[in-house]
This record gives structure tokens, C-alpha cells and sequence, in this order.
């Protein structure tokens, strides 16, 4: 089956990133929220990246004219039913998902292909509560979507293998790289990643190092080009946490346990750089360790 237009439901931080890299592909996209006021926003963030590419000579300004006439936008779900694929980009929390699932299937069409990016859940349980489980597979994409070249295609067990070649080429018309992966909680890049940061996290709890002293020792001495508690306020605290526990609830072993400080600025509504505050203030014009 050859994509032509592609549906995004999100208009969050990956719902816009995916728009961005679809549109600049050539696909007609529609991208889908409930709150109009984030379509806008997606739209302005979209529009601001591009043009950052367009100054840095990376990018044609009439390629990126074209690009942003390609992208559409809606508050009703109903509206995706036609497109050729559609990508959940929703919260991470499966009851979100779910519903945005249930409230899709009576319009879409027979051949429609349903990907979720989700980063963590079950494709297989996913798929079964759809009409298509053969048309379902994970397409979980890294964030910032523009810049990061991997994307993670996820076969559930029911998932057929014209679904599965029809995505391999979607990734390859992006520009980017597949990496398959089998269904266990997390897949591969967050199966290794999260632990890591969970594990940075109890070190600011056991008080072995402080925030700045945690973020440094690991730049500097592993050559990680961000600090792991700097990443997880880029990734969003909550998102973090919810991957953690789907981890320790799928797997049943002790070492995914989420550390307690994570809830602790979860409940707090310190969720990273969205929230403007997590292991670090952004509220100033330099960001200052909360720890």
C-alpha cells in the first residue's frame, strides 16, 4: 500500500515534530487535537522550526512554503477516517489511547493502517481492542522528531508483514532510520534509557550527587552530550515516570521500581521544561538546579 496522507492525533511536542518531518516528506497531513488552541500552537512551533532550517541554508523557503501547505488541521476526529494512515501521538496513559481508538474505528477505511507512538504500552493489547490488529503496529518516533534519525517499528503479534514493509518504506521516504523491535514494555531505546534516568534520579535521592554534579559527571565522564536529569525534564518528568512503571508492572522485577522523588515532582506538577520547572528551574534566563 502506498501513504499519501497521514493523520496525527496530538498536537503536543511529538504530534508537531511528526507533522514537521511528514509535511517536509511530500504526505498531506491532518493533524488532530481537542484543543484548538494547541493546534494553533503546533502550528507556530512547526512553522518557527522550519524557518530555523530556512536561515541555517538547510532548507529552500519555497520547500518550506510547500511544506507547511501541506499541513491541515482539525478538532474532530471523525476527519482522519479517510487518510491512508493514522499516528497516535497522545499522552502516554492507556486509557487515552484507548479511547482515541474507539472513537476513531467507525470512520476509518478498510485499508487504513493505525500506528500508536506511544513509547512504552503494549502494541499487541493495543491493537486487540481495534477492528485491525493485522493493520496495527507501533511507529515511535524520538524526540525532537526533525533531528532525531531513529524510529522504533513495533509488530504487534497479530501485525501482517505488508503493514510491516508498507512503514519500512514510509521511514526510509523520511529520511530516517527503522530499527525493529520485538513487543516487550519499553521496546529497546527506552527499555535501556529509562532505567538510566530512574537510576540518576535515586542518586539525587541517596544524596550521592546533586543535580548539577549527576548532569556533569555523566557529560563529561561518558561523553553524554546531555545530563541524564537535564534529559528527563527535555523528555517530560511525567512521561518518564509513566514509562518506569509500565517497565515494573510488565516485567514484575524490582530494579525498574520508579524512584520515589520522581512521583514526588510528578504530584507536584514539576514535569520538566513543559511545566517550566522539574530538576531544573527554566523560569530565568539560565536554567537553575531545583536540587
Amino acid at each position: 500500500m502506498e501513504i499519501r496522507s497521514v493523520g496525527i492525533v496530538g498536537a503536543g511536542q511529538m504530534g508537531n515534530g511528526i507533522a514537521h518531518v511528514f509535511a517536509m516528506a511530500g504526505y498531506d497531513v491532518l493533524l488532530n487535537d481537542v484543543n484548538p488552541e494547541m493546534l494553533s500552537r503546533a502550528i507556530a512551533t512547526i512553522d518557527k522550526n522550519m524557518e530555523r532550517q530556512v536561515s541555517r541554508g538547510k532548507l529552500a523557503a519555497e520547500d518550506k512554503a510547500a511544506a507547511m501547505a501541506r499541513i491541515r488541521t482539525t478538532a474532530v476526529l471523525a476527519d482522519l477516517g479517510p487518510l491512508d494512515l493514522v499516528i497516535e501521538a497522545a499522552t502516554e496513559k492507556e486509557a487515552i489511547k484507548n479511547a482515541i481508538f474507539d472513537g476513531l474505528l467507525p470512520h476509518l477505511g478498510p485499508d487504513t493502517i493505525l500506528t500508536s507512538n506511544t513509547s512504552s504500552i503494549s502494541i499487541t493489547r493495543l491493537a486487540s481492542r481495534t477492528d485491525r490488529p493485522e493493520k496495527f503496529m507501533g511507529f515511535h518516533f524520538m524526540n525532537p522528531v526533525p533531528v532525531m534519525q531513529l524510529v522504533e517499528l513495533i509488530r504487534g503479534i497479530a501485525t501482517d508483514k505488508a503493514t510491516y514493509d508498507t512503514l519500512l518504506a514510509v521511514v526510509d521516504k523520511l529520511g530516517k532510520t527503522a530499527a525493529s523491535a520485538e513487543d516487550f514494555p519499553a521496546f529497546i531505546v527506552n527499555r535501556i534509557l529509562m532505567p538510566m534516568i530512574n537510576e540518576a534520579v535515586y542518586t539525587l535521592y541517596e544524596g550521592v550527587g546533586s543535580v548539577k554534579s549527576i548532569d556533569e559527571s555523566l557529560k563529561l565522564g561518558a561523553n553524554h552530550p546531555m545530563g541524564p536529569l537535564e534529559l528527563a525534564d527535555f523528555i517530560g518528568l511525567d512521561t518518564c515516570l509513566a514509562i518506569m512503571n509500565v517497565l515494573h508492572e510488565g516485567l514484575g522485577d524490582t530494579k525498574y521500581r520508579p524512584c520515589p522523588l520522581l512521583a514526588k515532582y510528578v504530584e507536584a506538577g514539576w514535569l520538566g521544561r513543559k511545566t517550566q520547572r522539574g530538576f531544573y528551574d527554566y523560569r530565568g534566563e539560565v536554567p537553575v538546579p531545583t536540587r
